[in-house]
């Protein structure tokens, strides 16, 4: 065991002492969420995408037509929705699902 001047914590999940660095660094590691699109492509902050079907926008009266064009997504920190801009829309919120990374 070296001496790295860090204090040892108990991780519950893996029954392990281990130093409390570390155990910040895996904490972390798992409470990031991976956002996947139609094809499972991994997504990302600002990435483009493709709507893949037709899209009715709830209170705002249209439709987003299947190939519009998404341009700089923001991750919500659920993994089947993203934060999206587009003209007209405010707020706009999309599935994973329904998308594809350009």
């Amino acid at each position: 065991m070296t001496d790295s001047g860090d204090d040892y914590v108990y991780d519950e999940e893996s029954g392990e002492w281990m130093p409390g660095t570390e155990l910040a660094e895996r904490q972390r590691a798992t409470a990031q969420v991976q956002v996947r699109d139609a094809v499972g492509n991994l997504l990302a902050d600002g990435d483009q995408v493709t709507l893949i079907k037709d899209l009715d926008v709830k209170g705002a009266g249209q439709t987003l037509k299947r190939g519009t064009l998404i341009k700089s997504i923001r991750l919500t920190g659920d993994d089947q929705e993203i934060d999206c801009k587009f003209d007209g829309i405010k707020g706009l919120v999309l599935r994973a699902e329904f998308v594809r990374k350009r």
